[in-house]
């Protein structure tokens, strides 16, 4: 369900690629309707029995999807790995984000299931 919080933090964010990072949070928000979201570590971030990703908007060359939990995820097209466990989706343009859309929320859908199986 989307948050009155993110709605006002997105209304007020400077980025220039803020078409892409709304379109990515609509894309994330559709991939269980038990994903939550709110405003954590300065930017929007979603929840499933867990931290999923937080948009850290303090990059302006990139929509970057900040991954907390990334063990078993697959590297690859939409997913760099990071230290510390984590991972980073990082998206440069509209067709980047059209590209990689389905990607993501693949990847989204796997971290649910490894969180509903344990």
């Amino acid at each position: 369900m989307s948050s009155k919080k993110v709605d006002e933090f997105l209304a007020k964010l400077d980025h220039p690629l803020k078409k892409e990072l709304a379109l990515l949070r609509d894309t994330i928000m559709k991939v269980n309707p038990e994903i939550t979201e709110d405003v954590k570590w300065g930017g929007p971030s979603f929840y499933y029995k867990g931290d999923i990703a937080t948009f850290s908007p303090r990059v302006k060359d990139a929509v970057t999807l900040v991954f907390h939990q990334a063990e078993g995820l697959p590297p690859g097209d939409v997913l760099e790995p990071a230290p510390k466990g984590k991972a980073y989706a990082k998206f440069k343009s509209m067709a980047e984000v059209e590209a990689k859309r389905k990607g993501l929320q693949e990847i989204i859908k796997q971290w649910i299931k490894a969180r509903d199986r344990g």
